[in-house]
């Protein structure tokens, strides 16, 4: 997944993932209505802020806000598409679909555009929208106060002595704001509601069948699709899934990301300490093992002695360490500015420099998307503030790293009125058209919780697992045979008779 703030505020980070809270009026989702009417679309120039692609066009796709009520409220949502260089060998349209909640498909297909037309051969005509909330789409709004937009507090990382009260009450504040101010825009924030728009641009696109490259929490969007409408699908990839069990969804996912961090870790501590690294300055230690507790060392440290940095107002504290860690875990190109924070945090003479979206506070928008999706697609646990504490005190203990936050009270808890619909359950039933393709060190979606999408799917899937670290495997990491594997698919047709390696 690409590494911009709205996507990095995700309280899951699968892409990464955030939290927030809302109880809004209006009933439950329906499905939609027969009678609903399905827009026209009238391509042309993108806003230049998306950096479109040469050839790249858009348009805005006309939806229900509520498809329980076909002819009351529409929103729009913002489209774009790549059109195919082969009409005489058009295989049809490749959704991209992106991770989340709160990516925006639009800018995903004008920074992987050209990098699908040319493996695809030029077959296919590229689509991607903006799901509700998100970048050209309608936009819904929970009216948060700036100091309760930051990662690290839409995170909820606990202090540095493992309280969780401030998480608690930022929680109950930001869940009261968003059912206060959120309304039916915030209420219609779905997994279900971006499935049935899904299949309103394809009904707009006049296709019978998608095929479909989703990644992260796009996994969940398609799988949930592919479940729906199992006879709209036709050449299907999920890259870097999650468990769909519905009984968790995005609070197991959240809880994920320990784990997906202590997988992961050892590739940037062989990074870190390879000799290599010593001319750049960067080489934090003389041994792999030496890593580890030179991080958290420093976090420990940073939170009895905040650094200033390069941001004006903002210091780097262990909280704001770990939390750099975390976003740098998602690629190999983030290594080295890591290791640079550290190495500056390090020196007393040096100021360190943050990651940008470290530097900054969330829109009220981008917030409200990424926290409405997850506290509206399932109920969360409602627990006492004490309950969370002994919780993140035992998974401070095993996951450091994390210290706690992917187990530690969110706005979710809070969340009025609960779940919109009941949670889709992924099962083995339909068409066996879906490709997996999963790293084996993944921080946001770990392979352990990406076999639970594996089982669910049965025979409906094949996986192939590469042997890589990083969130997002195909043509992300470089990997020949991964990125072989899913272009044959998708060009071809032709899966691997059963799950393989790519080393």
């Amino acid at each position: 997944m690409t590494a911009n703030p709205a996507r990095r505020a995700s309280l899951l980070g699968l892409s990464v993932a955030l939290v927030a809270g809302l109880g809004l009026t209006g009933g439950a989702v329906a499905p939609a209505s027969a009678s609903a009417p399905v827009s026209a679309l009238d391509w042309g120039a993108c806003d230049p802020a998306v950096k479109p692609l040469p050839g790249q066009q858009c348009a805005r796709l006309s939806v229900p806000l509520d498809y329980a009520r076909p002819d009351g409220p529409r929103i729009g949502l913002a489209v774009s598409r790549i059109a195919g260089t082969r009409p005489d060998a058009r295989r049809g349209t490749l959704m991209v679909i992106p991770g989340g909640p709160g990516s925006s498909g639009v800018q995903r297909l004008a920074q992987k555009g050209a990098a699908l037309a040319r493996e695809t051969g030029g077959t296919y005509d590229l689509v991607a929208f903006d799901p509700r909330g998100v970048g050209g789409s309608d936009k819904a709004s929970c009216g948060l106060a700036e100091a309760d937009r930051w990662m690290v507090t839409l995170r909820s990382w606990p202090a540095a002595d493992g309280s969780v009260d401030a998480d608690a009450a930022r929680s109950r504040r930001t869940a009261e704001a968003c059912a206060r101010n959120g309304g039916a825009m915030l209420r219609g924030l779905t997994t279900a509601n971006q499935v049935r728009d899904l299949d309103r641009l394809r009904q707009a696109l006049g296709e019978r069948r998608l095929s479909a490259w989703s990644v992260s929490y796009g996994t969940y969007v398609a799988a949930a699709y592919a479940e729906k409408y199992p006879g709209r699908t036709d050449r299907w990839v999920l890259d870097s899934s999650n468990d769909p069990d519905p009984r968790s969804v995005a609070r197991g996912w959240l809880e994920g990301m320990a784990r997906g961090a202590e997988d992961r870790f050892p590739d940037f501590a062989a990074w870190a300490a390879h000799p290599d690294r010593g001319d750049g300055g960067l080489r934090l230690a003389a041994r792999p093992e030496d890593v580890r507790p030179l991080v958290l060392g420093l976090a420990a440290r940073l939170d009895r002695e905040p650094r200033a940095t390069t941001t004006p107002g903002v210091s780097l504290d262990g909280t704001v360490l770990l939390q750099a860690l975390q976003l740098a875990l998602y690629s190999d190109a983030s290594f080295p500015a890591f290791a640079r924070l550290v190495a500056d945090a390090l020196d007393p003479t040096a100021e360190p420099v943050l990651p940008p979206e470290l530097r900054g506070a969330l829109s009220d928008e981008a917030a409200a998307v990424t926290i409405g999706v997850i506290c509206n697609d399932a109920d969360w646990p409602r627990r006492s503030v004490r309950s969370f504490g002994r919780t993140v005190a035992a998974d401070r203990v095993r996951h450091p790293l994390t210290a706690g936050m992917p187990v530690n009270v969110t706005p979710c808890a809070y969340w009025k009125g609960g779940a919109v619909e009941k949670p889709v359950r992924i099962t083995d039933r339909g068409p066996s058209d879906i490709l997996m393709i999963q790293n084996l060190r993944d921080p946001a979606t770990p392979y352990s919780k990406g076999m639970e999408m594996r089982r669910a799917l049965g025979d409906r899937a094949r996986l192939v697992s590469v042997d890589h670290g990083g969130h997002g495997s195909y043509l992300g990491n470089g990997n020949a045979c991964g990125d072989r594997a899913v272009t044959r698919f998708l060009t071809e047709g032709v899966r691997p008779e059963r799950d393989v390696l790519c080393r």
